[in-house]
């Protein structure tokens, strides 16, 4: 018997762990996919937005501009890159500047520190890159960018080390609602057990399957609408082609496409906006990137996009009243629901971390724990070491000598921390998600069969077992001998 249950091990799931791991409770994450932040938190736009878009009253506003306020302390504490560039959202002559000035008041009334409308004369002073078309913008000094892999393996690796129990590969099949609580049917798919899990409460932070979770509990029914984002990925030569993040004026099908740099120096351009009815629906279309392509040029001139190095979509989690459900459930209780993140979900996970944490506190009427942890160290990063400390290092440890990645300068190491680590890799998406290792421009065209030796080794695990994302996405199907026999 648990106390609590968290359901979904994505930026929200695992946010909330590392709140609720303050107090004497005993606590678990179940997660149906291989690692920690493999939906919709590995696929964003990686913003901290300064929350001047949110409708005031709104959890959206609110827990928009509580997160924000809670980014330093939160990357000081989980040793996470994060950076304070400031946004601009930008209007162009087509455009009618009352917009800028409703994003505005809107901002002030959510309690936005900073805000101003900046003239082309300013904007180009600050980015000389904008668009011809651009007349002004309204800039945003507490917006930031952030890693999201990092940030949700900081939380989830915080929380362990904190006492929560995680369960990857591991699907809800069935939920019952019983006396002391809940029952839950999972099935484990690495090792093909089934198993029941009883609890006394349920946090469903289930992303884009959030409704189906309530709904098998609840009669008060959710509906999310899984709403596709494709973007493209430039190389680093380009990353400080703007040094804010650019966006447009928004629409009701987001905020637009933006322009950004990401925290590890390369240029990240989009989303679209897609409402799709399958909710793995994150493949790339030939539409999807023509019209990023178009559309960014309304914002920032000519694009560098002869550099992009990948392309990937995601999904975001609309909920039909279009702003976060988070709760106990009125017709079940101790089913509390974190459903419907969509931007601004990674802004706010900090806060509703907390607000969900707090809520656990009072129902359960849990104590603080003097033993809770706030620091987490994140893989460290030889780049950051003088060169006498990293020569001191590398003769400690030759492993830190040896450069796995060319593309990232990753070496061993950085690849042993990743697998060895609370919650380690082990697929090579984990390594990359973890390290950078293959995020480069070859985009693991080098590097993947020798990252695939240090798993089969130090795991350890057969080279037949390892994915490029867990079970089912194995590499390896057999050995030359064999299949010419067959």
């Amino acid at each position: 018997m648990f106390d609590v249950v968290i359901i979904g091990a994505g930026v929200t799931g695992s946010a909330i762990a590392r709140e609720i791991s303050r107090y004497k409770l005993n606590v678990c994450v179940i997660e149906k996919e291989e690692d920690v932040c493999n939906e919709t938190s590995k696929a964003n736009s990686a913003i901290i937005h300064a929350g001047f878009d949110a409708v005031p009253g709104t959890m959206k506003a609110k827990l928009n501009v509580m997160g924000n306020a809670m980014m330093d302390r939160i990357a000081e504490e989980l040793d996470i890159p994060f950076k304070r560039n400031g946004s601009l959202v930008v209007c162009t002559k087509e455009q009618d500047p009352e917009g800028l000035q409703i994003l505005m008041e809107r901002g002030k009334k959510n309690g936005v520190p900073g805000l101003q409308i900046l003239d082309r004369e300013a904007l180009i002073e600050k980015e000389p890159n904008l668009a011809d078309d651009v007349t002004c913008a309204l800039w945003a000094p507490t917006g930031g960018i952030v890693c999201p892999f990092h940030m949700t393996m900081g939380y989830a690796e915080n929380a362990y080390e904190n006492g929560v129990r995680f369960f990857l590969n591991t699907k809800v099949e069935k939920l019952e609602k019983t006396g002391e609580g809940f029952r839950i049917q999972v099935h484990h798919a690495d090792t093909g057990v089934d198993e029941t899990i009883e609890t006394k409460l349920i946090i469903n932070a289930a992303g884009v399957y959030a409704d189906e979770i309530n709904n098998q509990l609840s009669d008060r029914k959710l509906h999310i609408t899984a709403r596709k984002g494709e973007y493209m990925l430039l190389d680093k030569t380009v990353g400080d082609y703007v040094k804010s993040t650019i966006f447009q004026l928004p629409s009701k099908m987001g905020k637009g496409v933006l322009v950004t740099p990401t925290v590890h120096g390369n240029l990240l351009v989009g989303p679209t906006a897609v409402n799709v009815e399958d909710k793995g629906a994150v493949n790339t279309t030939m539409d999807g990137l023509d019209q990023i392509a178009r559309v960014s040029s309304h914002s920032v001139k000519n694009v560098p996009l002869r550099q992009v190095i990948t392309s990937f979509a995601g999904l975001r989690a609309h909920e039909d009243g279009d702003d976060f459900v988070i709760g106990e459930s009125a017709d079940v209780k101790g089913l509390i629901n974190a459903a419907g993140i969509e931007s601004p979900g990674l802004s706010s996970a900090p806060a509703i971390g907390v607000t969900v944490a707090e809520l656990v506190r009072d129902l359960l009427n849990a104590e603080e724990k003097s033993e809770f942890n706030p620091v987490r160290h994140g893989i460290l990063d030889p780049d950051t070491l003088s060169l006498e400390a990293r020569n001191q290092l590398i003769k400690e440890n030759p492993a830190y000598g040896n450069i796995i990645c060319r593309c990232e300068m990753i070496t061993e190491g950085e690849i042993l921390d990743a697998i060895h680590r609370p919650l380690g890799a082990r697929s090579l998406d984990g390594v990359k998600r973890r390290t950078r290792a293959g995020m480069g421009r070859c985009q693991s065209g080098f590097c993947s069969p020798k990252v695939m030796e240090i798993l089969e080794r130090e795991v350890p695990m057969r080279v037949d077992q390892i994915g490029k994302n867990g079970v089912g996405s194995e590499f390896i199907v057999g050995e030359n001998k064999e299949l010419e026999d067959e």
